[in-house]
C-alpha cells in the first residue's frame, strides 16, 4: 500500500494507531552531530559524531574524552564518522564496526571497518571493505547491518550527481553490498557485478534492519525532493533510481517521468514532502507489545503539515504491509539522525546538532 499525501495528513492529525504510552529521558547531551548509536551488552553505548570522535556513555554518563584509536575521516559535506555496529559476539570478542569517508575532497571512498573495543579504546583497527570508484563527498549511505547469518549488509550512494550510475552493477554507486564479518565480498546474483553487489537502484540509503525472526530486511533512502522510501529488500533487485522516483529534482525539473516501471521493485511506503529519513528500528522487543513488528525511523525534517520539526515516524507494520504511521518526539522540535532498538526494549535516539543529545523512549 502506498500512502499519498493526502492520506498522509490525515493518519497525522489522528491519534491512531494508537495514543502512544511512554516516557522520556535524556540521558546526554554536547554531542557534536553524532550519527550513530550503538548499545553495547553490558548497557554502556557508543555514539559516532560525523565531526570524527567516538563518544562512550558509561555509568549514567556521557565520557570527557573522546574514545581513542578512531580512524582519520575526511569531515566535510555529508562525510566524516558515520555508522557504528557491534558484532553479534561482542561480548565474546569485543569487535565494532564502523564506517566513514575516507580520502580528499571529491576523491574519496566510504570505508569500512572493525576494532576491538577495550578501556576506551579501539585496538586494533583494520578496514575491510572501500567502495569503487572514487566518489564525491555527499550520498555515502554507510549504514550497515548484520543479517541472522552473521553476514553483513552495507548500503552505498550514489554519489548524487552519478545518479545514472546507481543502474549499473560494474561499481558500488547506489548499492547494498553483500560481506563476509571479514569484510570479504559474497557472491553477486548479478553478471559482471562489483564485488559483492546485493541489489540496485538505490539513491541515498540511510537505514537498513533485519527482522529478528522472519530474517526479512528493511532499508529507507533519501528521495530528492519527496519520494522518500522504505524498501523490503531483496537480493538480485533493482529498488529503481533514477529511472523511477515519486520526487522530483531540486531545481523543479522531473528527475523521470516514471514513478514505476516493469521489472523494478516498488517502495512499502513513500514520502512527499520529504521528512529526510536518517536512522531506523525494528522493535522486536518486550517493552512495548503493541509496537513489536513495527518500523521507528529517525526524520530530520518535518515532511507534511502540520508537522514542524524533526521526529521519529512510528510506522506500523501488519504482515509486511504499512498500515498506519504516527510521529512521535516532535515536542523536541530537533533533527533525528538515528534511532535503535535497545536491550531492555527501550529506543535509544539521538538528535542532530553541534549540542546533539542523547534520549531514551521507555515505559515504566
Amino acid at each position: 500500500m502506498i500512502f499519498t499525501s493526502v492520506f498522509l495528513a490525515a493518519t497525522l492529525q489522528a491519534t491512531s494507531p494508537a495514543e502512544p504510552d511512554f516516557q522520556t529521558e535524556v540521558l546526554a547531551e554536547g554531542l557534536d552531530y553524532p550519527w550513530a548509536v550503538a548499545e553495547l551488552p553490558d548497557g554502556d553505548i557508543l555514539i559516532t559524531e560525523k565531526t570524527g570522535q567516538l563518544r562512550w556513555y558509561r555509568d549514567g554518563s556521557l565520557q570527557a574524552e573522546p574514545v581513542g584509536g578512531v580512524p582519520d575521516v575526511l569531515y566535510g559535506g555529508q562525510g566524516g564518522l558515520l555508522d557504528i555496529v557491534a558484532h553479534p559476539g561482542f561480548a565474546e570478542n569485543r569487535l565494532v564496526y564502523l564506517t566513514w569517508s575516507d580520502g580528499q575532497p571529491r576523491q574519496n571512498v566510504l570505508a569500512l571497518g572493525r576494532a576491538r573495543f577495550e578501556g576506551g579504546q579501539l585496538l586494533d583497527l583494520e578496514t575491510l571493505f572501500t567502495s569503487t570508484p572514487r566518489t564525491t563527498d555527499v550520498h555515502y549511505g554507510a549504514r550497515l547491518v548484520f543479517l541472522n547469518d552473521g553476514s553483513i549488509l552495507l548500503g552505498l550512494g550514489d554519489g548524487f550527481d552519478l545518479r545514472e550510475q546507481a543502474q549499473v552493477v560494474g561499481n558500488h554507486y547506489g548499492s547494498f553490498v553483500h560481506l563476509d564479518a571479514d569484510g570479504q565480498a559474497l557472491a553477486s546474483p548479478f553478471d559482471e557485478a562489483a564485488p559483492g553487489i546485493f541489489t540496485i537502484g538505490h539513491r541515498n540509503p540511510q537505514a537498513v534492519v533485519v527482522d529478528p525472526v522472519s530474517g526479512a530486511v528493511y532499508a529507507h533512502e533519501h528521495g530528492p525532493q519527496g519520494g522518500d522510501e522504505i524498501n523490503l529488500l531483496v537480493e538480485g533487485s533493482n529498488y529503481g533510481w533514477p529511472i523511477t522516483s515519486y520526487g522530483i529534482d531540486y531545481t523543479g525539473a522531473l528527475v523521470t517521468p516514471f514513478e514505476t516501471y516493469p521489472g523494478m521493485t516498488e517502495p512499502l511506503v513513500h514520502w512527499t514532502p520529504s521528512i529526510a529519513p536518517a536512522g531506523m528500528a525494528f522493535y522486536s522487543g518486550d517493552m512495548f507489545p503493541e509496537w513489536q513488528g513495527d518500523l521507528f525511523v529517525a526524520a530530520l525534517i518535518p515532511g507534511e503539515a502540520p508537522i514542524a520539526s524533526g521526529h521519529i515516524r512510528w510506522v506500523d507494520l501488519e504482515d509486511g504491509q504499512v498500515v498506519d504511521q504516527a510521529v512521535l518526539l516532535s515536542e523536541f522540535e530537533a533533527r533525528f539522525r538515528d534511532v535503535r532498538l535497545a536491550a531492555d526494549g527501550s529506543l535509544l535516539a539521538i538528535t542532530d546538532s553541534d549540542n546533539g543529545q542523547l534520549i531514551r523512549v521507555y515505559r515504566d
